[in-house]
């Protein structure tokens, strides 16, 4: 969270999303950071569902001894009326020596009090969920540079496929990998240290899926769920890589340089589908699509027989790029 000192300046920060590591940690840099600046700070936290009128009135009232406040109200989208009400009346007029930290879900419900904060000036603080693979691509190589280390995209990738997407796991793994590392994570740094697990990652059954190579495949599944790799990764792997090859076979010809910037991947990523969309065809890849959805369904859904549903949709996947052989 970069600029966590200038938040400290800001009267009022709005921590803005339903990510619990991130909003968490939002406000947690931001009372650190209101501390080095002035290590005797008053910090209160309240949660804004409990919270009155008359309590807030008193927590921002000018302090007996002076001296600066940090109030954190937590689950904003909880505040009742007649608190948004006075909060966004406050908003309009902030006391210097007090600073509000909102922690909002950022879902429909409050959404007038977020709305009015923004409006008021608040400092934003996004911590909504990553929801798609590159996000957390990302996510783990901002969490690299953060702890002062560099990072690949083959490394993220590795990683991810080795520990899951789970934001907190991978916080945890980064802090790991820096500490016991130069800094300097590459794919090879994280196979030295998830090696089992990386070497028969759900990526691994997908490529091997996506190649045709059905034997391979199903060996890398087996081993890779023998070994303890959770089988929703492996599932999304799967669906990742048959909307990866979808997508980088509808762009049409060109270099994966040329592909890349407009596809929103990494020129390696758009290369490797090229190499992998061979062989398939539009109708193929619907019916993969259909299998890996059902595969999704079944493994996220409470499958009796996760392992089960895995198979299958490598069977199926193979299925439809023989059946679909051009």
């Amino acid at each position: 969270m970069g600029g966590v000192t200038v938040a400290y300046a800001a009267p009022i920060v709005l921590v803005l999303g339903d990510e619990e590591l991130l909003a968490t940690r939002a406000v947690t840099e931001t009372v650190a950071a209101a501390r080095a600046a002035e290590p005797g700070v008053d910090v209160r936290e309240y949660q804004a569902g409990q919270l009155t009128v008359g309590e807030l009135d008193e927590m921002l009232s000018p302090s007996l001894f002076g001296g600066r406040r940090v109030l954190v109200l937590r689950s904003g989208q909880d505040a009742r009326k007649d608190l948004v009400a006075a909060l966004l009346a406050y908003a309009k007029h902030p006391d210097p020596e007090v600073q509000l930290v909102v922690a909002h879900l950022g879902g429909a419900k409050g959404r007038a009090f977020a709305d009015g904060l923004k409006s008021a000036g608040a400092r934003v603080v996004p911590a909504a969920k990553l929801k798609g693979h590159r996000d957390r691509a990302a996510f783990v190589r901002d969490e690299i540079r953060r702890a002062g280390g560099r990072c690949t995209d083959d490394a993220a990738e590795a990683l991810i496929a080795a520990v899951g997407n789970d934001l907190r796991e991978l916080a945890a793994a980064c802090s790991q990998l820096i500490a016991d590392t130069d800094g300097r994570i590459s794919a090879d740094t994280v196979a030295r240290y998830y090696r089992g697990r990386v070497e028969v990652s759900g990526f691994t059954v997908a490529d091997a899926t996506m190649v045709g190579d059905l034997p391979g495949a199903l060996e890398a599944l087996r081993w890779a769920l023998h070994v303890g790799v959770d089988p929703v990764p492996i599932a999304d792997a799967l669906a990742d890589g048959i909307r990866t090859v979808a997508r980088v076979a509808s762009a049409g010809r060109g270099s994966p340089y040329q592909l890349a910037s407009s596809l929103g991947m990494p020129p390696w990523k758009v290369e490797r589908a090229q190499r992998q969309a061979r062989g398939w065809t539009p109708d193929g890849l619907v019916l993969a699509m259909r299998a890996a959805a059902e595969c999704n369904a079944a493994v996220k859904g409470g499958s009796d027989d996760r392992a089960y549903a895995l198979e299958k949709a490598v069977f199926s996947v193979a299925a439809a790029r023989q059946g679909g052989a051009r």
